[in-house]
Formats: structure tokens, sequence, C-alpha cells
């Protein structure tokens, strides 16, 4: 049996925050706005693995209302949904994750991100892709005011 699942995050860039994607930090200007590191991708992902059962999303299990989850760093709720889903009886078939803004440039950085989503999900690397674009220069990414990202989950019964 399989089934997948998709997800959608997206953050504003501010000034004075570090820029954490795929649980890397990223040299740049702004940083994303959020209770937690804000990090888009692995929220997106954590979505997309929740929707995969029906869980819900991230919201529901790590509230922004919750002190606990002030500052979070979001491989540890990344690790916390794989947690989840391998309880109900559940693998990671793999996941596939596009980023979308205009800077910084993600290239030089993909194959650590991946490798990072990998360790942290105890999944193989060829499991995980990580990809980026920009919207060309329009919307709100367009603008640099934010990032977005989306997500899609592939999980299966053994």
């Amino acid at each position: 049996m399989f089934r997948i699942g998709q997800g959608y995050d997206v953050h504003k860039l501010v000034e004075d925050r570090e820029l954490w994607i795929c649980g890397i930090k990223l040299p740049h200007t702004h940083g994303l706005l959020g209770h937690s590191d804000a990090d888009v991708a692995i929220h997106a992902l954590c979505d997309a693995l929740l929707g995969a059962l029906a869980l819900r999303d991230i919201g529901y299990h790590f509230p922004d209302t919750d002190p606990k989850y002030k500052g979070a760093d979001s491989k540890l709720l990344l690790k916390e949904v794989c947690r989840m889903i391998r309880e109900r009886g559940w693998e990671i078939g793999n996941v596939d994750v596009t980023i979308m803004a205009e800077a910084p440039k993600f290239k030089p950085h993909i194959d650590e991100m991946r490798q990072c989503l990998a360790d942290v999900m105890n999944v193989a690397v060829d499991a995980v892709s990580v990809k980026a674009t920009t919207t060309e220069k329009l919307g709100f990414t367009g603008r640099k005011e934010g990032i977005a990202s989306t997500a899609v989950a592939l999980i299966y019964e053994p």
C-alpha cells in the first residue's frame, strides 16, 4: 500500500534573522520570519508527510502559540513527524522539495540539503530531491518579500 501527501509553506523575509532552508544555515542578508527557525522547506515537507496519513498539518502538532516551539530547530520537528509515520507502521519512500526564491542561489547547497534531510528522516539520500527555482521576479517571491516551498512525499507499508 502506498500513500502520497503534498505540502506548501511560505515565510516572510526580514532583516536580523538567520536563513535556514532544508536544515542548512545559508549565508544571506535576510532570514525567514516565524515562530520556529522558519525553515520553509522542512515545514512543507512535514505537511507532505503528515498529509500522506491524514494527520492534519504542522501547525496542529507544533502550534506557533506554544512557547516550547519558539526558535525551534525544524529538523527536530521533521524527526518527530518521521517518528509518527513509523509509529503507525509506514516508511518513507521518497520526497521531493521545491524552493521558490529569487535569492540566494541554492545550487551550491543542494547536495548538503539533500544529505541533511536524508539524515534527519533516516532514508537514503537518493530518496530525497531538492530543487530551487525563481518566479521570474513575479509575486511576493519575485519581489524578494518571502520564500515559498512545496513538497511531495510518498510513504509505503513495508
